[in-house]
């Protein structure tokens, strides 16, 4: 027994790859799996553990963790090429359509028809490629990346945040279009499709609103942005449009006049698009102002002095400094527009809204290509249907993505990619489905059982006063009514000029009055010509302005994808994947072959060209030249990433010092949540 013990001791001893071998060698896998573990989420990129003397302020491109836009040293001015170009422009437009509206109506006639006509394809395809892109990316590795430095966290919660894009898309047109656009496509269904106020027509009616209101047009301001907060988050760009173009234009031409016409064109388009959306909030409110005093029809004339009147109230707001205080009228307006439409779900025909909501959502997922193929193949009705709603509808948004991106681009701050980009396409849209199932499904309710006050003939404006109307007991919501569409008319002319001072203004993100003021006063303006080109009823005038401004902008569009997508073929978060796919693929199928299922990953030396990133160039200056600090003029200045000191002694200001410098959506000049709402 003793000499069994013995053996057993000797065995023991004399041969350790069979038992203490093995052991240790298991344990130091499993520390070296922590380490590593630890590491993937630990580790500061700020502390390169290795000297990179080839590289900007002697760090990798792969352990940069990105640049806010806080961070840079920055001198923002009125950009006068910018300013001077697109403000002669549109002011002198609006000094042609109040004096000769009929010229101006003439060629923009002409300029409209030859858009749909040649162009509608292209926005229908700008709208395709874009959706299909962003879910691209979202769902690729790309999805992963910050929108801000490594280890950011969301500036607001969930909810804020899901709150805040509903309020982006919430407003005008759920109280113009909601309850008015089914009712016109029950009506009158787009040619070849159904028959007029047949079951069929219902529920097309309900999926060509959602077309219009859905995914595509929410793929588009999250293309712009996610694109602009990237720029300015990870990369440390100024908040520009033309700040997405810098890895496709280069320095020179970003800088230079590709990048100012970028802008210029941005700044156009927002006009006109918000320009479209006031005038028809002004077309509303005067409509709800005539039918509750009983001061008759509207008339055009009516139109453009209520226009006057509110564009006074926006004057008052930018200059006074009370726009705080319209911030919280915009947030109660929010409240108070959800109010409304749970108003019509519980006392109207609640059990007929909740069958056909959930029935209209499946009829557009279904027939989403089929109106999506819709173009001048199929004959000349279906081109008139398309251009008054399809393509209009896509140049509307094309022409709010400046606006609306960048509002939802500083509010997302510090969320993934693929966070940001599901977010804003899906949980808005699905939320503007309930809104537009309600207030449309409402509207044709009442119609088929000839409530009073409808007709087949009815004005858009009419609708959704008419519907009140026909509500039990709620006389008083249209008073009310009037006054959220006023304060939103108010609050998207206040933040839409803002934006617009922010492109004149090199990004500026506090722009001086005067700058915000001179944009409004132009916006309105616009808005007046658009009206004079058609009748207080019509939107002809408001929709072949802006078809025919989206056209330039419907490109830069899709140059944006390219542009956005070289940016993130180069973003250290990439390299770092490109690398660590490499090395395990290499690594896995080396462990494999030469040990079999007894194999651990350590990290060593190799000859240069033979380890993880031998099929990368990461001295190429499209991984390292922006991340190179300068200074207020450009000039390359030392940085220590170290310690987050610059070389000649700058440092940044204190917290809340500098407008500026601030990334708080609720910063005295900035555009707050509730002011992008009303659309």
């Amino acid at each position: 027994m003793a000499d069994d013990q013995q053996s057993t001791n000797d065995d023991t001893s004399t041969s350790p790859a069979r038992s203490t071998a093995p052991r240790r060698i298991t344990d130091d896998a499993r520390r070296a799996s922590r380490r590593a573990g630890e590491q993937l989420g630990r580790f500061d990129y700020r502390r390169p553990r290795y000297p990179h003397n080839d590289y900007p302020h002697d760090i990798h491109p792969a352990l940069v963790p990105g640049i806010s836009i806080d961070e840079q040293r920055r001198t923002y001015t009125l950009g006068k090429t910018v300013f001077a170009i697109a403000g002669a422009l549109t002011v002198a437009f609006v000094i042609w359509g109040v004096t000769d509206p009929e010229s101006v109506g003439v060629v923009s006639g002409a300029a409209y028809t030859w858009a749909t006509t040649n162009l509608g394809w292209l926005f229908n395809l700008v709208a395709i490629i874009i959706l299909v892109a962003m879910i691209g990316i979202a769902l690729s590795p790309y999805g992963k990346i910050v929108l801000g430095t490594d280890g950011e966290k969301p500036e607001f919660s969930t909810f804020a945040w899901v709150a805040m894009l509903f309020a982006a898309g919430i407003g005008i047109g759920v109280l113009f279009f909601g309850p008015s656009e089914p009712l016109t496509y029950f009506v009158s269904p787009p040619p070849l499709t159904n028959e007029a106020e047949s079951t069929q027509a219902l529920h097309h009616a309900m999926a060509q609103t959602y077309l219009h209101w859905g995914f595509h047009a929410w793929a588009m301001y999250a293309l712009v942005g996610g694109a602009v907060a990237y720029a300015a988050y990870r990369r440390g760009r100024a908040l520009l449009m033309s700040s997405i173009f810098r890895a496709l234009f280069g320095d020179r031409h970003t800088d230079g006049f590709a990048g100012k016409l970028v802008d210029i064109f941005a700044i156009i388009a927002t006009l006109f698009g918000t320009a479209a959306a006031l005038g028809i909030a002004a077309m509303q409110i005067g409509t709800g102002v005539s039918l509750v005093s009983g001061a008759g029809p509207l008339t055009n004339n009516m139109t453009v002095l209520l226009i006057l009147v509110l564009t006074i109230g926006f004057v008052i707001s930018a200059v006074s400094g009370v726009s705080r205080g319209i911030r919280y009228l915009s947030s109660i307006n929010i409240v108070l527009t959800v109010g409304i439409v749970g108003i019509v779900l519980f006392v109207g025909p609640t059990l007929f809204l909740l069958n056909l909501l959930p029935s209209g959502i499946m009829e557009y997922l279904g027939s989403m290509f089929d109106m999506l193929g819709r173009s001048l193949s199929w004959g000349e009705e279906t081109v008139a249907f398309q251009s008054a709603w399809t393509v209009y509808y896509w140049a509307w948004w094309i022409s709010w993505s400046p606006f609306v991106g960048i509002f939802i681009a500083r509010i997302s701050r510090g969320r993934t990619i693929r966070q940001f980009l599901l977010g804003t396409i899906f949980i808005p849209s699905t939320l503007l489905f309930v809104a537009y199932g309600i207030m449309g499904g409402t509207s044709i309710w009442m119609y088929t059982n000839g409530a009073e006050g409808f007709g087949s003939e009815m004005a858009a404006p009419e609708v959704f006063f008419t519907m009140l109307d026909n509500l039990p007991n709620m006389g008083w919501l249209s008073v009310v009514s009037i006054a959220v569409l006023s304060i939103f008319f108010i609050t998207s002319a206040d933040s839409a000029s803002v934006v617009m001072g922010m492109l004149t203004s090199r990004g500026d993100q506090a722009p001086r009055r005067w700058i915000v003021v001179f944009w409004g006063l132009v916006m309105s303006g616009i808005a007046v010509v658009m009206l004079l080109l058609g009748d207080a009823t019509a939107l002809q005038g408001l929709q072949q302005l802006v078809i025919v401004t989206a056209v330039p902008f419907a490109l830069i569009m899709l140059l944006a994808i390219i542009a956005w997508l070289r940016d993130l073929r180069t973003d250290p978060h990439t390299l770092r994947h490109t690398y660590a796919q490499t090395v395990m693929s290499n690594a896995v199928v080396d462990g494999v072959d030469r040990y079999g299922d007894d194999f651990a990953l350590q990290v060593i030396e190799t000859e240069p060209g033979l380890g993880a990133g031998a099929a990368v160039d990461s001295e190429n200056e499209d991984y390292t030249g922006w991340y190179q600090r300068t200074d207020e003029d450009g000039t390359p200045v030392g940085y220590d990433y170290t310690t987050g000191e610059w070389a000649d002694g700058w440092t940044p200001p204190d917290e809340g010092a500098s407008a500026t410098s601030s990334s708080d959506p609720a910063s005295s000049d900035d555009p707050e949540p509730a002011e992008d709402a009303g659309r």
